[in-house]
């Protein structure tokens, strides 16, 4: 399933999406730090580039957070690069769990979420001020600090979310091999 590129891939791509933009405009709680929220957009995009993979995964990130931004304030490239990064990282991820034959247990999450905090801390904390830097040329500690802020708010909610969400769907499928009929 993760390795082709099917029309169900694609139908996924398009409702991950905009699942992704409705999550990111409506389901958000503000930290404080302008510009920067507790995203619940990310743990279903960790949701969605799991099952399909981090191609699917990417363009969730990079499509969905477009739409988000351009019908707010504007298209912001950094951050909107940077979730299309954070998709493709889940994905890679996602690459040894096997959610579609309901295999989720503790070995899985525990290295879902080291590669998720490892990639949040990348990508919010690292390569979204970085490119806020080179391409806008906003002011480095500003950045950074939001940065460190979304990085932080995206490991709690993908931590917690994510894992409630891949639990979930994993308990509803059928493992392989089974006798049980699904």
């Amino acid at each position: 399933m993760k390795e082709k590129f099917s029309v169900k891939t694609i139908v996924a791509v398009g409702i991950g999406a905009a699942v992704f933009v409705i999550l990111g405009r409506f389901a958000v709680i503000p930290t404080g730090i302008p510009n920067t929220n507790l995203e619940t957009a990310y743990p279903f995009l960790a949701l969605m580039s799991v099952l399909f993979g981090p191609v699917a995964g990417g363009l969730i990130g990079l499509i969905g957070h477009t739409i988000k931004d351009v019908t707010t304030y504007g298209a912001w490239w950094s951050w909107i690069i940077s979730s299309g990064i954070i998709g493709v990282i889940f994905g890679v991820a996602g690459r040894k769990i096997n959610l579609e034959d309901g295999v989720f247990g503790k070995k899985e999450i525990i290295a879902f979420n080291i590669w998720q905090v490892i990639g949040n801390l990348v990508v919010w904390a690292g390569i979204a001020p970085l490119l806020d830097v080179l391409i806008y040329s906003e002011p480095a500690n500003k950045v950074f600090v939001q940065g460190l802020v979304a990085a932080g708010a995206n490991i709690v909610s993908v931590g917690i979310i994510a894992t409630l969400l891949m639990t979930a769907y994993a308990k509803t499928r059928t493992p392989k091999g089974s006798l049980k009929k699904g």
